[in-house]
């Protein structure tokens, strides 16, 4: 297909390319741009632990607001992104688990609630309040 658009005059994109344009709009605050991308190809919620690698603090808080939007208006979709945010959970840097633990708080579900838990263990005091956050009960403190 690559060579055909070629012939065409046309350019293909890469996925490492199209990620990082992502994080680009993301870095500008265009997320409705991104909620439409994801709206439109489900693969893209594989690439939401790759964007919280992303150094921008912009970025990363775009991610957070992408999922915002996606829960409400994408619903049945956006437990696909669990598997890429709990390769996350791993990660060496503290502040990529975080932010990984913060959207799985943001999706909500059953399943991603109980990966939010395990990073009560974290060795992280900042991660393990993070879930602390995510996993306490509304309206109640301590």
């Amino acid at each position: 297909m690559q060579a055909k658009d070629r012939k065409e005059g046309r350019q293909t994109v890469s996925d490492a390319e199209l990620l990082q344009v992502m994080a680009d709009f993301l870095n500008m605050g265009h997320v409705e741009n991104i909620v439409a991308m994801y709206r439109q190809d489900n693969r893209y919620y594989e690439w939401t632990g790759d964007l919280l690698t992303d150094e921008r603090f912009a970025v990363r808080l775009g991610v957070s607001v992408l999922f915002e939007y996606l829960v409400e208006e994408d619903p049945d979709n956006v437990a696909l992104a669990v598997p890429s945010l709990t390769r996350q959970l791993g990660n060496e840097k503290s502040w990529i688990r975080g932010e990984a633990t913060s959207v799985l708080g943001i999706i909500g579900s059953r399943e991603a609630l109980a990966w939010v838990k395990t990073m009560l263990g974290d060795p992280d005091d900042q991660v393990v309040e993070v879930a602390r956050d995510i996993l306490q009960p509304a309206g109640k403190e301590g």
